[in-house]
């Protein structure tokens, strides 16, 4: 499988790396922000550098809308996978539309409401949740549970 792995730096990047024993056995292509902790991690990974910042940021929003283009259409994942935020909505909005799974994993830092990027994306991708509470209040979501790995 092809993954495409989203997520913005600091908190999510870490996320994302926590799920490390998922995506390391896949072929997989990054997409993040630059800087010198994302860049370091990611030595010998192959990357597209996303435009940040991406809250309330029209501009970055359309940059990244047409990278997601560029990317999606280039690199043909099976999935685009993603630990948020805001940088992932076009990504996976494009990934559906193109015909690949599009996964979005909730923060664990979220225990009784989506945040904002899981809201918005909800409708075309799969929202894994860590907290049965976050289930509950959205039944539409998928309670995985929380990782320690």
């Amino acid at each position: 499988m092809k993954a495409l792995l989203v997520c913005s730096s600091g908190g999510h990047f870490a996320g994302m790396m926590r799920l490390k024993k998922f995506w390391e056995r896949n072929e997989r292509t990054w997409v993040t922000f630059r800087n010198p902790s994302t860049e370091s991690s990611l030595v010998g990974e192959k990357v597209w550098w996303a435009f940040s910042p991406t809250n309330r940021n029209l501009v970055n929003l359309v940059r990244n809308f047409f990278l997601a283009i560029y990317v999606l259409v280039n690199e043909k994942p099976d999935l685009v996978i993603t630990t948020g935020a805001g940088v992932a909505v076009p990504f996976l909005f494009l990934a559906h539309l193109l015909g690949a799974q599009a996964i979005f994993v909730e923060s664990i830092t979220r225990v009784y409401s989506l945040s904002l990027s899981a809201r918005l994306v909800s409708s075309f991708a799969e929202i894994y949740v860590q907290w049965p509470e976050l289930q509950q209040n959205y039944p539409k979501t998928i309670y995985v549970g929380a990782s320690n790995s």
